[in-house]
């Protein structure tokens, strides 16, 4: 049995996801290209599904997308300065502002029945009226 010639126990590889992925793309100028996003903090990263499903249901049915193994698609992406790829994730926005809150308001502070506008005795209901002749 081969000694390990390590100080150290080396690190388990990541398990990667089996099989090519479904990858989102936009139109490019020389056919498709694969679609960049930015992470929570702003960095670079590609993007790839493992199902169409789970691409429909973060980018809307009607993305295309093409079948890239997660090697092919890191290749395309680092000569982008590009080289972490997200694979499966929930696109999320974060709200722009503080939520609104609905205060309910009176449109005319007067109360019901007072006069609504100059010369007129009643409510604006019915004010209007159409001449014969």
């Amino acid at each position: 049995m081969a000694e390990l010639l390590y100080a150290e126990d080396p690190e388990p590889c990541e398990p990667g996801p089996a099989g090519p992925l479904f990858v989102p793309v936009r139109p490019g100028p020389a056919g498709c290209v694969a679609r960049l996003f930015r992470t929570p903090v702003g960095g670079r990263t590609a993007v790839a599904f493992t199902t169409p499903r789970l691409l429909s249901a973060a980018l809307g049915p009607r993305q295309p997308w093409i079948r890239l193994s997660e090697p092919a698609l890191r290749s395309l992406a680092e000569p982008l300065g590009v080289s972490e790829v997200t694979v499966d994730p929930r696109l999320a926005a974060h709200p722009v502002g503080p939520p609104r809150t609905t205060v309910p308001r009176d449109p005319d502070p007067r109360p019901a029945g007072a006069s609504r506008a100059p010369g007129t005795t009643g409510p604006l209901v019915g004010a209007l009226t159409t001449r014969n002749g």
